[in-house]
């Protein structure tokens, strides 16, 4: 699964349009316009998905799930889970 905002960094850390990455992936620009406006994990045909994930791993940006390990190395960056908000007052 890759949602819309790991979509977004990952073309930002290939330096890459949204243009460019619909030529690399064989989609149309509107698909890939759509699939990074919509909310959350990225629904959509399976096909297409695939031809996406491989363009940008082709740019050289590896997509890492939830608790997963990034066994091929090289730099990167992981969003991190929101800490929870502190209770005013409390301290904690």
């Amino acid at each position: 699964m890759i949602t819309s905002a790991q979509m977004r960094a990952a073309r930002a850390l290939a330096g890459i349009d949204q243009k460019t990455l619909a030529e690399r992936a064989g989609v149309s620009l509107p698909t890939i316009q759509r699939m990074e406006a919509s909310g959350g994990v990225v629904r959509g045909v399976v096909d297409t998905l695939v031809k996406v994930i491989e363009a940008l791993d082709a740019s050289g940006v590896e997509l890492i799930g939830d608790n997963q390990a990034s066994d091929a190395g090289g730099r990167g960056v992981r969003l991190k889970e929101p800490a929870p908000a502190q209770r005013p007052g409390t301290g904690s």
